[in-house]
């Protein structure tokens, strides 16, 4: 039974059924097109005016459509500053004539020439100026998109300009943007506050000239370049960098991930009912696998010399072997939290095939020990693909401090922001454990220099053996297109590895908690994860992976089984 398509009275009332019937059926009509086309192509820097008064409601528009620009965030940055008086005017002419004799003297004689023969009446001609300026004193951290591009303010209010420039065209105005100015000097004629940059002067009006081509085309100044000349394919032309290396994985397609999304529109739900978890639902059905109804929880024991060496656990490293032995009996509280879930459940010894290191004296693993302890993960994830998802869980001593240590070498964190308690530590094992992380990375930076960006070659200085092996089941896993779960630091930390290494895992992967471990954060960030869960678990053993994935089969099946719309 389909039922009548709830339709908002606000927004977007359309459906992904009506949009994928018709991709384009946003276009506009050919005539409009063309009428756009032909005013981009006809926008011209204007230098010669005419004296006659600028409508108020013509103005305006202009404003208007400068104001309709995207920002950065939606901050709409951009004062626009509207300059009449003859007083003003005639100041800012001084200053651009000042500029104009300074920049023509850094040129050579013929251009020195040229730029002084050119027509730069506008600020006395044009009836009207308009100084945009950039409200930058938002910081840059607070507006959407700015804490990664700060500049993006600057750039918001470029596009006023350019909306306000083919306005300007449309409607025959001439328009004309003059940067012959100190910026200092222009803040200080209009009286900028601090952190208010103007992006130079705009001269509005009548113009007293109708060029078929650019000006500086027309002078000889320069000549269009071809649009070929400027188009690159895919990456900046080869150089000296050495070529990225071969990819073994391929992220799903676009039209997978758009029919995964389109999957929950014809939901009798609001879109994005589940919030966090509709997005991992989205996740898991553009994967090329099947659409997992089970699973697996992988539990990977691993050993640490760290661990006996340095006393940063609260545990005997004995009890490794014997959690270990119990996930292989089900009585783990791993183990049977899986058999809730109806997961099945795998334990799996990883071995160095070579003597390890302490960390802080000497690599964890040698290179050729990593990539083996790789190869033999990958062998068992694409094992585990045949089963549904699959969960990751760890048991290892000291497992935490390796965890943190490769964090800090591959994420470059300070191991104040990496080392956390552990299971049952106190504040002076917390301590030790920060030491042994700072000397750890301290000596494999000074062994290793920039190599240690390389991602086995961190994972054998920093890493350890069930690491190795939860990243090479991360790869052979998401190769076999289905979800891998996550559970705390230690599978995180090896999926920073896995996703290095083959950047098309990501997809694959479901952060199942943020565990309480202090790098969990910064990690599951690089991964570009957000959690389903954060109970503040103190278990490993891939408890949180289990529960989260519960939560994933159950919406999976919600998904499957809710009422559609017509």
């Amino acid at each position: 039974m389909t039922w009548p398509r709830p339709v908002p009275v606000i927004g977007d009332q359309t459906s992904a059924a009506q949009r994928a019937a018709d991709p384009a059926g946003w276009a506009f009509d050919p005539a409009t097109v063309e009428a756009l086309h032909t005013v981009i192509g006809a926008r011209r820097d204007i230098r010669r005016y005419r004296p006659d008064p600028v409508p108020p409601e013509t103005l305006r528009a202009v404003l208007e459509a400068g104001h309709r620009a995207p920002s950065v965030g939606h901050s709409q940055p951009w004062r626009f500053v509207v300059v009449t008086e003859q007083a003003t005017r005639d100041r800012a002419a001084v200053l651009a004539d000042r500029e104009r004799l300074r920049q023509a003297e850094l040129l050579t004689p013929d251009r020195r020439a040229r730029l002084l023969d050119l027509q730069l009446e506008g600020i006395r001609e044009a009836p009207v100026g308009v100084v945009v300026a950039c409200d930058r004193r938002a910081h840059a951290t607070g507006v959407l998109g700015r804490a990664t591009f700060p500049d993006a303010d600057l750039w918001s209010c470029a596009c006023a300009i350019q909306n306000m420039w083919l306005a300007a065209r449309a409607a025959g105005l001439g328009m004309g943007w003059v940067t012959l100015f100190q910026p200092a000097d222009l803040a200080g004629l209009l009286h900028l506050p601090e952190e208010v940059e103007t992006l130079g002067w705009l001269c509005l009006g009548w113009p007293d000239e109708r060029p078929p081509e650019p000006g500086l085309v027309r002078h000889g100044w320069s000549t269009r370049a071809p649009l070929e000349d400027v188009v690159l394919a895919e990456r900046w032309p080869a150089d000296d960098s050495p070529a990225a290396p071969p990819s073994h994985l391929a992220g799903p397609r676009p039209q997978a991930v758009v029919a995964a999304r389109d999957s929950g529109d014809d939901l009798l739900a609001v879109p994005g009912s589940l919030g966090v978890l509709d997005r991992a639902v989205d996740r898991v059905l553009a994967l090329p696998g099947a659409v997992p109804e089970t699973g697996t929880l992988l539990v990977v024991a691993g050993e640490h010399p760290v661990a006996a060496a340095h006393a940063v656990s609260a545990y005997p490293v004995s009890v490794t072997a014997d959690v270990l032995a119990a996930t292989r009996s089900g009585a783990s509280l791993g183990a049977s939290t899986a058999r809730q879930a109806g997961l099945r459940v795998r334990a799996h010894a990883a071995v160095s095939p070579a003597p390890q290191g302490d960390l802080l004296c000497a690599d964890a693993l040698p290179v050729a020990a990593a990539e083996a302890l790789l190869e033999e993960g990958r062998a068992l994830g694409r094992e585990l693909a045949a089963t549904g998802l699959v969960c990751l869980g760890e048991v290892g001593i000291g497992n935490t401090t390796v965890a943190a240590a490769l964090a800090c070498g591959l994420l470059g964190l300070d191991p104040d922001d990496a080392v956390g308690l552990g299971a049952g530590s106190d504040a002076a094992m917390l301590e030790r454990k920060r030491d042994v992380v700072r000397g750890a990375v301290a000596r494999a930076r000074s062994e290793h220099g920039r190599a240690l960006a390389e991602p086995v070659r961190a994972l054998a200085a920093l890493g350890g053996p069930e690491v190795a092996v939860l990243a090479g089941v991360t790869l052979g896993a998401a190769g076999g297109g289905v979800p891998v779960v996550l559970d705390g630091l230690v599978t995180a930390v090896a999926a920073v590895v896995a996703v290095r290494l083959e950047p098309a895992a990501q997809p694959a992967l479901v952060a199942g908690q943020r565990s309480r471990e202090r790098g969990s954060a910064a990690v599951l960030t690089e991964l570009g994860l957000e959690p389903l869960l954060d109970l503040r678990l103190r278990a490993g053993e891939g408890i949180g992976a289990v529960l989260a994935a519960q939560l994933l089969l159950t919406a999976l099946r919600a998904r499957r089984g809710a009422g559609r719309v017509s």
